[in-house]
């Protein structure tokens, strides 16, 4: 069986980016989106470090938790062979429910990719009050999209505007 990360997420992550289950890479190192061809950490880069490269993993979760953005995974364990999402057997969810609890300041979920959106849906009943956004995966399998487009559509998806509800 394979095993998800923890949640990367604080008393003030308003947006919590939700994905499917790390790859063999990200497994491997022990980090969030680890594969040099996924542009999760590129994109990131751009929206919130001025295009510059991190220093480390942890500058990473530091960026994003600056900007009230958290990380977690639909699947907590699974069966998979490869990293495609595809191929993903025997899941089991993470406790969405009692993440909500703990971080109440959360109020929008970005989904990456289509797989994350299902995995989630699927395991986890309706919760209100909250914002669900459906992003084009930062996943190299995903070549529909290129990253000016992706940049476009995620910078939408994490920026806060004053607009934005979260109930502060």
């Amino acid at each position: 069986m394979l095993k998800s990360f923890a949640p990367v997420a604080d008393g003030h992550t308003k947006i919590l980016v939700v994905g499917t289950m790390p790859g063999e890479a990200s497994l491997k190192a022990g980090q969030y989106y680890a594969y040099k061809y996924n542009h999760f950490w590129p994109l990131i880069s751009v929206l919130f470090n001025g295009g510059n490269p991190f220093n480390s993993y942890q500058q990473k979760l530091l960026i994003l938790l600056k900007n009230s953005v958290g990380l977690w995974d639909s699947l907590k364990y699974c069966r998979r062979k490869g990293s495609l999402d595809k191929d993903i057997k025997a899941e089991m969810p993470n406790n969405f429910a009692l993440l909500f609890k703990k971080y109440p300041s959360i109020k929008r979920i970005v989904f990456n990719g289509q797989a994350a959106q299902r995995f989630y849906k699927s395991h986890n009943p309706a919760l209100p009050d909250y914002e669900y956004i459906l992003m084009p995966s930062t996943s190299p399998a995903n070549a529909s999209k290129s990253f000016q487009e992706k940049l476009s559509l995620w910078r939408q998806a994490l920026i806060i505007n004053p607009s934005d509800k979260f109930g502060c």
